[in-house]
Formats: C-alpha cells, structure tokens, sequence
C-alpha cells in the first residue's frame, strides 16, 4: 500500500484504474456472536459492507457512510481504535451501471463497528438484494466469494482476542 501511495496519483478515487482506496466493516451484534452482512449484486455472494473512498481521505467516515447506506443503520459504534484489518483486494473487471469497469486492486482499510441487531434493516437495491445478520461462526461458509474466506477467517480470529 505504501508503495503505491508513493507510486500512484488520485489513489483515493476510481480516476487511478490501477488502484485506490476502499474501507470495509466488520459489523458484529453487542455479543460478538454474530455479523451484519449484504448480499452483494455484483459479486453474488454475502459481503461485508464498505465501499469507494470518493475522494475522502478519512477513512472511518468513507466506512461508516458506507455501512448506513448499505444497511439502514444510523447508530452504529466504533470499537477498534483504529483500523481492525489491511488487505489488498484484486477486484476483477464486471459491467457496473452498464459501465465497464476494468480489473484493479482495492487497497482495504476494515474497521470494527457494533450495531444492535434488533435495529430495522434496508437494503440498497442498486448494490444490494439483502441484509441479515448471520452466525459469526457462518460468516466464511457464507460466501461465495473464495479470495474473502481468509479475510473473514481472520478479522473473526482477531475478534475472538478483542
């Protein structure tokens, strides 16, 4: 990520085709025994939620205007002092808004939110068919996607030391 800070211009907005920057969450209930995923409609595959920085360089409000938009969710709470999770995402090329859109890096900041699981869910029909909170334990068998398993697997590890 570094290097390519160094390297590239307008890393912070989808102008850069190479790379830039995204910031995710990690949403778990009050317990920490489960996660508020989207079902996401250009992967098709239950995700976390996050989203394009857009030019703003303040991460955590990308990732909590992201998670607002993508759930519903007005009060959520921040508990990692700081970024929960780094990771760089290759993103393969896919039609978006009847644009295509090449393949790129995604340069991930996931930040640690909690949110009340009783609270009411919308989903954001342009990006996402659905919204539910899932068994943290089910979070990796959930999604399609293979490259995030990991991911999954591990902010679900680094939870379990919170």
């Amino acid at each position: 990520m570094i290097e390519c800070i160094n390297t590239y211009e307008n890393i912070l907005t989808r102008e850069n085709k190479i790379c830039h920057f995204t910031a995710s969450n990690w949403i778990v209930n009050k317990e920490r025994t489960k996660v508020l995923m989207i079902y996401h409609n250009i992967y098709k595959s239950w995700a976390w939620t996050g989203g394009h920085c857009d030019g703003d360089s303040n991460l955590l409000h990308v990732a909590l205007k992201e998670a607002e938009e993508e759930t519903g969710l007005k009060d959520l709470k921040v508990l990692s002092n700081g970024i929960f999770g780094i990771q760089i995402l290759t993103v393969d090329s896919h039609i978006k808004r009847g644009k295509f859109v090449s393949s790129h890096l995604h340069l991930d900041c996931c930040f640690l939110l909690e949110a009340d699981e009783y609270a009411v869910l919308k989903i954001k029909e342009d990006e996402n068919s659905g919204v539910k909170w899932i068994d943290i334990n089910k979070a990796v068998e959930i999604t399609n996607e293979s490259k995030m398993k990991p991911i999954y697997r591990k902010l679900n590890e680094k939870l379990e030391k919170f």
